[in-house]
């Protein structure tokens, strides 16, 4: 996608094969920093800091964090297989919500252990990153173009009227390798000339939708506008919504959805007011091996400093600013649980199914057995 009219993706290899680049999101819109990632301890800090985020561009960023860990590790049988499932534990540890990072690193890691030559398993370990990069490319692709045929239809029974779109977070291609989630169907909207308008939820406390969201959408010349995230619900009330898409960062077999805070009490407001809401995923972002136990799913506490203090740009440089009193206390969980009753449907690379374990099963049936 589009940063100043130029096409950026979210990470790419060195020329040398020895690194990764990513965009560091922190200083964003603000500036655009290329950061360069030499080794496995920098990847699990890019992910854990936030310099990387959005469960797809994690489990991409995981997937080269376990080839930059082969690259490193003991040239002997024994020493590299240590190095290596240490290596796994602290990246799938950064952030453990977004079940995309376990995804990739096992993918990794079981193909690899089928190979004896160590260099084999470095060369192997950068296929199968490059792979998960460009699976993860088309799989939004195609969640965008699937996507695209529920806001055309909404769209033709507006009869031409502007579409008002809600979204929660930043599941743009910020989020993934390109496209994103719950954007991409609104760049195939956009490209197909669907007049639209989207609600940008700020997103505290680390305002994803507000610093991200709206800017992507800035970019690629889509009209967009910031609210609050309690505003959500009193627009839906007034009309001024007509569906919600959002994305996941776990969504379980019987879709319930882990997403960013704040997601259940969307979904509760689209439910109340009748405003379809829908859920965009990559099948990579979806726990397969369980039905729900809201005890199995590890919900992030962030630091109570993202809440205690803000951050801004004051010309020249970010800063951090106290928001309340000094011995002030809060909590900050990161993610929260939509149960499935409040989704319309769930939207991904094969297309739309209820939310229930049998339409998903429908779209995936080699995932019947586990």
């Amino acid at each position: 996608m589009k940063i100043n009219d130029k096409h950026y993706t979210t990470i790419w290899e060195s020329a040398d094969l020895r690194s990764v680049n990513i965009i560091d999101q922190r200083f964003l819109p603000f500036e655009l920093k290329i950061v360069e990632l030499r080794n496995y301890r920098e990847v699990v800090i890019a992910i854990r800091d936030m310099m990387v985020r959005g469960a797809p561009l994690i489990g991409v960023t995981s997937a080269y964090g376990i080839y930059l860990a082969a690259l490193e590790a003991p040239k002997n049988q024994k020493d590299f297989e240590i190095f290596l499932k240490q290596a796994a534990n602290e990246i799938v540890s950064a952030r453990p919500t977004a079940i995309n990072a376990k995804w990739a690193v096992d993918k990794v890691i079981d193909e690899i252990a089928k190979i004896n030559d160590i260099e084999n398993k470095i060369a192997k370990s950068l296929e199968l990153a490059r792979a998960i990069r460009e699976e993860d490319i088309e799989n939004c692709r195609k969640i965008g173009e699937n996507g695209y045929k529920l806001i055309k239809k909404i769209a033709e029974n507006k009869k031409g009227k502007t579409l008002n779109i809600l979204t929660h977070c930043n599941a743009g291609w910020l989020a993934t390798v390109d496209w994103g989630t719950a954007t991409a169907p609104i760049y195939f909207a956009h490209r197909e000339k669907i007049g639209l308008h989207i609600w940008v939820d700020e997103t505290r406390p680390l305002y994803q939708g507000a610093k991200l969201t709206s800017w992507e959408l800035y970019n690629e010349g889509i009209p967009n506008t910031i609210i609050t995230d309690n505003a959500g619900g009193y627009i839906m009330q007034k009309g001024f919504v007509d569906m919600v898409i959002v994305g996941s960062d776990r969504t379980t077999a019987d879709a319930y959805v882990v997403n960013k805070v704040g997601t259940y009490l969307k979904a509760l407001a689209a439910y109340d007011n009748n405003v379809p809401f829908y859920v965009a995923l990559p099948s990579s972002s979806i726990q397969w091996t369980d039905n729900f136990n809201g005890n199995d799913v590890p919900i992030e506490i962030r630091s109570e400093g993202e809440i205690l203090k803000v951050t801004g740009w004051d010309g020249n440089m970010l800063k951090n600013l106290d928001l309340t009193y000094k011995n002030a206390k809060a909590l900050n969980y990161a993610f929260d649980i939509t149960p499935p009753k409040y989704v319309t449907a769930l939207i991904t690379e094969r297309g739309v199914c209820k939310p229930n374990k049998n339409d998903l099963m429908r779209l995936f049936p080699e995932k019947r057995n586990g």
